[in-house]
């Protein structure tokens, strides 16, 4: 069974004897279906398009009426020319970490990137957070093995992309982005990127697997669900060193940043990219704000299902017919929360009205359907009482819901 990416970790603030008898309480579990990492160990196998001619049927005139007309598509011509519209805008990008105030910068991952803008004095790039995570200096190289120093303007380990600025006056590519929402399983797919950090500009092809799937993802390593990410299914290969890299479709466009894939010595074929119209927003708040604006609530949660029977009974004192929903085990007096009057070990079962299962259910809730400032409806059991309170959602200034 694959695991998540070790370089996923979170330091928690510290709490009180109680909450911490409680989290020492908490039973672990090990979800065998949380077999998605990001793309660090085993690579993948691509899948095969057609490489004869295809025939298409399509067709309008001036009038509006469709008509039927015979198209001849080369699918080698086709790919080629996608790639070569695209090839020279994907970058190496290299992570530099020091150990020690005398030791040299040492090379401790290297990882893939999309040149998406040139503006003014400058070229920018999108690559994974886990790319870049931890680094004291990002380099990057161009198509043409041009090395240039990279600036670190935003990281959101939760969206796993990042934002790098370099000076333009060397870069003459820029890709361009098309849209994924409208992507079919079945259509081509092509990955670009710099496998093993040996093979820059490495092509493989495939095609789209699945156009909406999502799939869980660990941010604390502590090998359960912290977040549902959506996610563009592949089996053009991605190896180690493609994250970052682009998906592109028959077009040339970029429809993906690659980032994941399974982690089974039996699984062949199933990697995964942020979809092109999710990633874009995030990029541009990267870039403005170096992080992704978030509503923000101020609290620490685990899920009650890791809770043992026992915290139930003598902790939390819920019903025994309670068995979903996320448990406070930290509240920020001076938060959103504290100030809506939640305490430790209320147990949240809804957000407006609707069941809230687990973090990645509450999270997904918030960050995507609620704003900085929005009202929002909390429904929590506290022991045998259920009630509900309202609270107005504040700006997250670092870790936590």
């Amino acid at each position: 069974m694959g695991y998540y990416d070790d370089n996923y970790r979170s330091n928690k603030p510290n709490k009180g004897n109680r909450a911490r008898s409680f989290l020492m309480g908490i039973t672990g579990l090990v979800l065998g279906a949380l077999i998605v990492v990001f793309a660090t160990d085993i690579g993948l196998f691509s899948g095969d398009l057609p490489s004869n001619n295809k025939e298409a049927t399509s067709g309008e005139t001036n009038t509006g009426e469709t008509v039927n007309e015979t198209v001849n598509v080369d699918v080698n011509t086709a790919i080629t020319d996608a790639v070569e519209k695209a090839q020279d805008a994907v970058v190496e990008v290299v992570n530099i970490q020091k150990s020690s105030l005398f030791e040299q910068g040492q090379s401790a991952g290297v990882g893939s990137g999309v040149i998406y803008k040139k503006e003014g004095d400058y070229a920018y790039i999108v690559t994974n957070h886990h790319v870049v995570e931890n680094a004291s200096q990002v380099e990057i190289s161009l198509s043409n093995g041009t090395q240039l120093k990279a600036e670190l303007l935003g990281s959101d380990p939760i969206m796993d992309l990042a934002v790098l600025r370099v000076k333009g006056d060397k870069v003459n590519a820029v890709a361009e982005f098309g849209s994924s929402s409208g992507l079919k399983p079945g259509e081509p797919a092509i990955a670009i990127g710099n496998p093993l950090g040996n093979f820059p500009g490495t092509v493989t092809k495939g095609i789209i697997s699945a156009a909406d799937r999502t799939v869980p993802v660990d941010l604390n390593g502590d090998k359960q669900p912290d977040w549902q990410t959506e996610v563009i299914q592949t089996d053009a290969a991605i190896n180690p060193g493609n994250s970052g890299g682009a998906l592109i479709n028959i077009k040339g466009q970029v429809i993906g940043i690659n980032s994941m894939k399974i982690a089974q010595q039996a699984v062949e074929g199933i990697g995964f990219a942020i979809p092109s119209d999710i990633a874009q927003p995030i990029i541009a708040d990267l870039e403005e704000f170096g992080e992704v604006k978030r509503a923000y609530m101020g609290v620490q949660i685990v899920p009650l299902m890791q809770v043992s029977n026992y915290h139930r009974e003598q902790t939390l004192k819920i019903p025994s017919d309670v068995n979903e929903g996320v448990v406070l085990y930290q509240v920020d007096p001076m938060s959103p929360a504290g100030k809506a009057g939640l305490q430790e070990f209320d147990v949240i079962v809804e957000l407006d009205g609707k069941k809230v299962a687990s973090p990645a259910e509450l999270r997904k809730h918030l960050y995507k359907e609620k704003e900085i400032g929005d009202k929002m409806e909390v429904t929590i059991y506290r022991e045998q009482e259920k009630k509900t309170v309202t609270m107005t959602l504040g700006e997250a200034k670092g870790p936590g819901e």
